[in-house]
C-alpha cells in the first residue's frame, strides 16, 4: 500500500515540474477560466498551453468541461492552492536562509 502511494505522490509531482504547468495552476487558483483566458493571462502560443493542460488533464489534476464550443478547466482538488502556498513558502524559506548566509559571508570580509 505505501508503494502505492509513493507512486502515486511521484507521478503527481511530476506532473507538476514544469513552470508553464505551475503558472497554469496559479491561474486556475484564481478560478475557472477558458483556454482563451489562460492564453491571454500566459501570453503564449496555444499549441504551448494545450500541450501543458493535456498532461495536467490526464494526471487529473484539471478538469475541462465542454461549454459550447469553449472548454472551461477547473482545479479537480482545491487543495491544490494550498500546495502552491506551501511551495512558495518553502522558496521564501529558502531565500531567507540564503541572504542570511550571504549577509555573514559579507561581514566576514
Amino acid at each position: 500500500m505505501n508503494l502505492d502511494i509513493q507512486q502515486f505522490k511521484a507521478d503527481f509531482f511530476k506532473a507538476l515540474a514544469h513552470p508553464l504547468r505551475i503558472k497554469i495552476l496559479e491561474i486556475l487558483a484564481q478560478g475557472d477560466k477558458s483556454v482563451n483566458e489562460i492564453l491571454e493571462l500566459l501570453e503564449l502560443e496555444g499549441s504551448a498551453v494545450s500541450q501543458q493542460l493535456s498532461i495536467l488533464r490526464s494526471k487529473n489534476i484539471v478538469i475541462g468541461t465542454k461549454e459550447g464550443n469553449r472548454v472551461i478547466y477547473t482545479l479537480r482538488d482545491p487543495a491544490i492552492i494550498e500546495l502552491l502556498s506551501v511551495a512558495k513558502k518553502i522558496f521564501n524559506n529558502h531565500l531567507i536562509d540564503t541572504i542570511t548566509i550571504l549577509d555573514k559571508v559579507n561581514e566576514t570580509e
